[in-house]
Order: structure tokens, then C-alpha cells, then sequence
């Protein structure tokens, strides 16, 4: 079988789909907040593009894809990062993916997803993806519980005479 895309995670696959990504559009999307505060030393697409980079390469966490980035520099061409010295921090990543929540997530795959669905012919066959954004975590389940005493079931067994 003949794949129209090369493997997940290697550099070939970062270089065809980077020119796909439209940064300019998600900056608009995601504006940095003018004014006071503290100064946004990244734009909304490089870190888009670092959360599209935990999901594309082998990390699979934000933690471990900033531990490895100043070694990999075609994940740093892919996200616009100059050089492996200047790197968000993991406090800026997860920053941005509160400041940004569900709906500007999903803001920008609508505006990705829209070119592609207007492409599609009216009678062709096409895939449903489940957008799971919305639904709750399970952050309450397989916690350690105090040990409670409870009564036995059965009657004690009783010394044979």
C-alpha cells in the first residue's frame, strides 16, 4: 500500500505539512493581549505548531518534546523557533493551552478543516472524526481511598471441641 504521507513523526512529514499551516490566520485568531502585563515572547502559530508537535512525533507529552527540542531541529524549523536556545518553557505551553481553552482549538480547526470540506464533491464518501474537546476528564477515578473497617459476612469459625 502506497501512503500519501510519509511516517508520523519524521522530518519529512514536518516539511510537507508545515507550509500547510496557515500562522498568520492563527495568529489573528489567538491575538496576544496589548497592554500591561507580561510580554508574549512567542506567537499563538509557533505554539500552536509546538502542540501539533507533541501529537506528531514520539513525545506525546509537552514535557519530554521541551526536554528534546534543543536537540531536534527540524521539530524547531517546524515551530519557527529560531535557534535551540530561545525555547518555551513548559509554564508557557500549558499558559497558552489554558489562555487559548476548547473553543479557540477549535476555532482553528474550523478554519482548517473548512478549505477541505468545501474541496470535497457533494456525493463523495466521507469520514466522521469525533471531536472530543468537550468532554470531561476522568480525573477522579483510581484514587487511593483510606482503608475503611468493615464487618465480616460470615460468623466466625469456632475452636473444634
Amino acid at each position: 500500500m502506497d501512503a500519501p504521507l510519509p511516517v508520523t513523526g519524521s522530518a519529512e512529514l514536518l516539511r510537507t505539512l508545515s507550509p500547510q499551516i496557515p500562522d498568520e490566520l492563527i495568529n489573528q485568531l489567538l491575538p496576544s493581549r496589548l497592554g500591561r502585563g507580561r510580554r508574549r515572547d512567542f506567537a499563538a502559530s509557533q505554539l500552536w505548531r509546538l502542540h501539533l508537535l507533541a501529537l506528531l512525533t514520539p513525545t506525546h507529552s509537552v514535557n519530554l518534546l521541551v526536554q528534546l527540542l534543543p536537540e531536534q531541529r527540524e521539530w524547531r524549523r517546524f515551530a519557527h523557533l529560531p535557534n535551540g536556545r530561545r525555547i518555551p518553557s513548559v509554564r508557557i505551553l500549558h499558559e497558552f493551552r489554558a489562555r487559548t481553552g476548547a473553543g479557540g482549538l477549535r476555532r482553528i480547526n474550523e478554519a482548517l478543516l473548512t478549505p477541505l470540506l468545501d474541496a470535497l464533491p457533494a456525493h463523495a464518501r466521507t469520514v466522521a472524526l469525533i471531536d472530543a474537546t468537550d468532554l470531561p476528564a476522568a480525573t477522579c477515578g483510581f484514587k487511593k481511598r483510606p482503608l475503611v473497617n468493615t464487618r465480616p459476612n460470615a460468623r466466625r469459625s469456632a475452636p473444634a471441641r
